[in-house]
């Protein structure tokens, strides 16, 4: 199988790539939804998440603004709630591989990937990327986003010159959806021919 890691910045549109590849059948492990997943109403991690944060979790329910609003900007904070988090997506992550490991292919949508040092865990690397005016414009249509907490956010991630850079493959999503349709179809014809 070749693992193909799923990365870009903030309002890049690695969903909607990441969607791409689910539609021609291949396997994508988001880890933004594992996450969401361990953090939901009885989720694992929730016990742990109390006991670092207390008042994040109240009744059982995972309180977001109250847990963002303790770790944005103390990267302390932000730590010790990784560490709680990171080794349960790993399990799952490794769950996922397991289970599909006769696939020519897998993807990991992994948002920090670079950040994180999760490159390591991929054949290769593709990273979404367009224009910055997209991009800003993209990110600041969504609901509750100022341009203070866009610039807060883009400050924690990779630069996207950098990944651009380290990446083996770039997925361009600045034009039409058509034109990323066919760069991730072309894309996947290239990787399971090569297997």
């Amino acid at each position: 199988m070749i693992v193909l890691g799923l990365t870009g910045s903030i309002g890049m549109g690695k969903s909607t790539v990441a969607a791409m590849f689910r539609r021609l059948r291949v396997p994508v492990f988001d880890a933004d939804a594992a996450v969401h997943a361990l953090q939901a109403p009885g989720g694992a991690v929730l016990p742990a998440i109390a006991a670092a944060f207390p008042g994040a979790v109240s009744g059982g329910v995972l309180d977001r603004a109250a847990l963002r609003a303790r770790v944005f900007g103390d990267d302390a904070a932000l730590k010790r709630l990784e560490a709680i988090v990171h080794p349960l997506v790993g399990a799952e992550r490794e769950r996922f591989l397991r289970r599909h490991r006769r696939r020519p292919l897998a993807v990991l949508d992994i948002p920090l990937l670079f950040e994180r040092g999760g490159a390591e865990l991929c054949d290769l690397v593709a990273v979404v990327s367009a224009p910055a005016a997209v991009q800003r414009a993209r990110v600041l249509a969504r609901p509750g986003m100022t341009p203070d907490t866009f610039v807060a956010i883009l400050a924690r991630q990779v630069p996207d010159a950098e990944k651009r850079a380290r990446a083996d493959v770039l997925i361009p999503t600045g034009g039409t959806k058509a034109r990323t349709a066919r760069a991730v179809r072309q894309l996947v014809t290239a990787l399971t021919r090569a297997r």
